[in-house]
Parts: structure tokens; sequence; C-alpha cells
């Protein structure tokens, strides 16, 4: 069996969809001819913004997981804020913040470039040579964000040139939302563009998670990329929607979103369209968010839905999957940010999987809504029509229309699928 290594700061028991891309990418590799080795950070030494422990459940038996120490200054940033959350990439939960905010970030910007999780490199660098040179690797990846893993990535293809190394940018770089928001210095901007183009430039494969991104890389002036970037998107697991135990209650016809809500994301057209819906319904139409929601939206919804709106917290990917099959609409919203055309978040798929109509809300002429039309599973409302989301909802509601996904096209989302995209990949760049 041919060998891979993969270099992955977020693992189990990270949370979030990053992780979910990989631990599903390691479970099919092993049926497609390629063992799988991966390097991580070690847990007690980890930042993660999110955590699940549930998912080390689903770490295959078997897999060879190597852990190594790293060196990061969150553990000081939380003493000195008095705050218990790391901070997400670029404090992008902090850039609303007074002068403690600006300072995190000028000193993220300019002191750790391309990120704060800079500090792993040297440790993730000398156990993959380790392993590069005692194993027969076929092909080497590492996936971002953080960025900083694709140094990595460059000093491994630097040490060992015939081995070919296949660079996952899973978002944007230099074009991210909030890069100008990170108070960067002029020349530390200029390096994090060459480190950018370098990685780009060297890589023997880029994949990325949508076509909006993919063409973000390939049209870079000096990338020299043009012709390597390949899309694959993340996907779902159908063992996932196997497992659970769902009991939908009859009574009521239930919108759900799971995920996080920040103040990036607009709501004002769905709140008046479920206030909309609500009067038609009555007490029979409920609105449920699981997953951390921005007061600037949770507000509004409690004062425009009172007793049909329910919030819970994050909760584990097992239930989280339950919940999506429990509802009678799943709601998908893309943050209103710039590049937010490129932007297909891992529930989407997820809510394919869940068999549930599907209320998009974003960017009309997006990867994601595009998505939405090719499988039939739902559609996409810019952010402000409350008029035609309101009416989405209530179709279905009162059995106006029926729901006839495009099941073909849905499981070409599978992780297997992906997967097997990934393989094909592998192959084609053999020498």
């Amino acid at each position: 069996m041919k060998k891979v290594l993969i270099l992955t700061y977020y693992w189990p028991p990270s949370g979030g969809p990053g992780v979910q891309r990989w631990l599903k990418f390691v479970k099919y590799l092993p049926q497609l001819g390629y063992e799988p080795i991966v390097i991580t950070v070690d847990p007690a030494k980890a930042t993660y913004p999110i955590t699940d422990e549930s998912l080390l459940k689903e770490v295959p038996e078997g897999l060879t997981v190597i852990r190594t120490s790293t060196r990061e200054p969150y553990g000081l940033y939380k003493k000195l804020s008095g705050r218990k959350q790391v901070p997400y990439s670029g404090f992008t939960n902090e850039v609303s913040g007074g002068f403690f905010s600006k300072i995190s970030r000028f000193i993220r910007g300019n002191l750790f470039v391309p990120d704060a999780r800079i500090g792993w490199n040297s440790f993730a660098i000398k156990k993959a040579a380790e392993v590069i040179k005692n194993q027969k690797i076929e092909v080497f990846i590492t996936t971002s964000p953080p960025h900083s893993t694709q140094l990595a990535g460059l000093e491994l293809k630097k040490m060992f040139p015939e081995i070919r190394w296949i660079a996952d940018l899973r978002d944007p770089w230099t074009d991210i939302f909030y890069y100008n928001k990170m108070l960067h210095l002029p020349y530390i901007k200029k390096r994090d563009q060459e480190f950018e183009k370098n990685v780009l430039r060297n890589a023997d494969s880029v994949i990325t998670v949508s076509d909006f991104i993919s063409r973000i890389f390939s049209e870079k002036p000096g990338s020299d990329c043009k012709g390597k970037v390949h899309v694959i998107t993340n996907g779902y697991d159908p063992d996932d929607f196997l497992k659970t135990d769902v009991k939908r209650d009859p009574e009521f016809f239930t919108l759900a979103y799971v995920g996080t809500i920040s103040d990036e994301y607009l709501l004002s057209g769905l709140v008046n369209a479920c206030e909309k819906a609500r009067e038609k319904l009555g007490n029979k139409f409920r609105v449920m968010f699981t997953g951390n929601i921005s007061s600037r939206w949770k507000e509004p919804l409690e004062n425009k839905l009172g007793n049909s709106v329910f919030f819970s917290g994050h909760v584990d990917h097992h239930e989280a999957v339950k919940r999506m099959q429990m509802a009678d609409m799943l709601l998908l919203v893309i943050p209103e940010i710039e590049h937010n055309e490129g932007i297909i978040t891992g529930k989407l798929f997820e809510y394919l999987a869940a068999s549930r109509p599907v209320l998009g809300i974003g960017p009309l002429n997006g990867d994601a809504a595009r998505v939405l039309e090719k499988t039939a599973a739902g559609k996409m409302f810019s952010y402000n029509d409350h008029k035609n989301i309101s009416a989405f909802i209530l179709q279905y509601a009162l059995k106006e229309k029926e729901w006839l996904p495009d099941q073909d096209q849905i499981n070409k989302f599978s992780r297997k699928a992906q997967t097997e995209k990934l393989v094909q990949l592998m192959e084609s760049n053999r020498k």
C-alpha cells in the first residue's frame, strides 16, 4: 500500500470543518490504496478555538498519528485579556474590540507571520523529515489554515524535492476577508505575500474547497500555478447519518440552523421573514439555533419570534447531525464579507445528507448557490429578500411544494467520492 504523509494542525480533539475534512479523507484513503500517516500537534500544547472530544472516537483504528510539541502565544493572550476563549484565525472575533484588540491584532499581524501558530513548524518539520526518511512516502500533504503549515511544506519540499507535495488551502491567504484589519506594516505584508506565492509556485498541486477560491490562487500575479489548482470540496459521510435515532415532531414545522452566527451574518431579512411565517403558522412554527450566536442577532430574533425561537450552544458532531435530521427545513447563511462568493460551508453538504429542504441566504452568484441549484436541494436568497424567504418557508410548511432533490448529484459530494478525487490527483502526479 502506498503511503501519504499529512501535516495538519487541527485534529481531534479539535473541532470544526477542517478537522472533519481530513478525518474523513484518512478514513477512506486505505480503501483506495493509500496508507495515511498524520502529523499533528499535542492537544496538551495546542490552542483550539473549538473542541469536540467525540471526534476522537472517529479516528480510524490503526491509523498512525504522531503528535508533536509547539510554541504559541495564545496562553499569554488569555492571561492578559482575561478571556478563556482562544481567538479564531486573525482574531476575527476581536476585530470590533477596543485598544487591547488593536494591540493584539498588531502583534499577531507583525510578529507572527503568516499566523501565530507558526511555532509548530519546527517541531512538525523535524518529525516529518524523520518519517519521510524512514518510510516510503509517496506524497506529503499540508492543510491550512493555519497557513503557517504551508511554510512547513515549503521547507520539506526543499529538503526532499523528489517527494510530491500537495498544498490544501481551505481558505484564502492574503485575500481573506479580515486580512486588512491585521494592521500589517507594509514590509510585513509584502513578506507574507511572498510566502504565499512561494507556496503556490513550489507545491506540485494545490487543492481548494471552492471554484471561487481556486480562481483567487490561480490568477494571483507571480504565483505561476495555473493548471495545478484543483477543487475538492468538503462533503458528507453517509455513515454519520446512519447512527442517529431521529424522532421528528409532526406537530411543528421546524426551521433549524446548526453552527456559529457571528456579527458578519446578516439576518435582518430572515428575522422579518420568520415573523411573517409565524403570523401564518402560529405556534406550529419553530426556529432552532444550535451553536454560538451573536447578541446582535439573538436579541432581535427573541423580540420578533418570542417563544417560537430556541437557542442552544455548541454540541458535538453526532448531536449536530441528529438535530439536522430532526428539522423540517435547514437554514444556511453565508456571512456578508469580502469574497463570500467562494464560501461553501461544510454544513451545506451535511444538510444535503440530512435530506431536508435548504433555505440559503447569501450571494446569489456564489459557489454555495450553485451547489443548491445543481442538487435541487434548496434555493439561495439575497440577505434582505424577506418576502421570498417567507414564501419559501410557507410553501413547504403548508405542503404546497414537494421537495425533489437530485440524489445522483448529491452522491457526488460524499466523502468517499471526494477522497477518490484526491487519489486521482495523487496518482496523476506520480513520477
